[in-house]
């Protein structure tokens, strides 16, 4: 059995045992599950659980962080009577390779407000974004190679 899904049957058990079904329970119950997996992971063949899951923990809060920083500037651009925004189109090389990889990369950071992916290079290796606030091309272009993409081909690659 995968690792994963052993953590999530451990989390569902102290969540019976509990009797509770709150969502902090089985968050709980998965770190407890993930504490004990690792104690006793000299017991399973080579794994990258262990790797994986820290490197996907780290994407998720990534983009759950620069999600929420995203709305709150889109939000003061829309409710504020001066408009600060100067968007423009950045091509930005990709490192990713996949279809799996160019597809997160792109799909990310079209979920995040203020930018949109809009077109991918014949070659695939230059992903064009429009950014809504673009004050400087090369630290957008940074931003999001040494961001977003340096996370997600953490996650993607072995």
């Amino acid at each position: 059995m995968p690792l994963f899904i052993l953590n999530i049957f451990l989390a569902a058990v102290l969540m019976v045992l509990t009797g509770s079904g709150s969502i902090s329970v089985f968050f709980l119950g998965f770190a407890l599950g993930y504490v004990i997996l690792w104690v006793t992971s000299p017991l399973y063949p080579q794994t990258r659980y262990f790797k994986k899951l820290p490197k996907v923990l780290s994407l998720v809060l990534y983009f759950l962080k620069e999600l929420l920083v995203s709305n709150l500037r889109v939000l003061w651009e829309v409710i504020t009577p001066r408009h600060i925004s100067r968007p423009g189109i950045i091509g930005v090389p990709l490192s990713a390779r996949t279809d799996l990889e160019i597809f997160m990369v792109a799909n990310l950071l079209s979920l995040t407000p203020g930018t949109l992916s809009v077109d991918l290079s014949e070659d695939r290796k230059i992903l064009f974004v429009h950014v809504m606030f673009l004050e400087d091309a090369q630290a957008a272009k940074a931003g999001i190679k040494n961001g977003l993409e340096k996370r997600v081909l953490e996650v993607m690659q072995p």
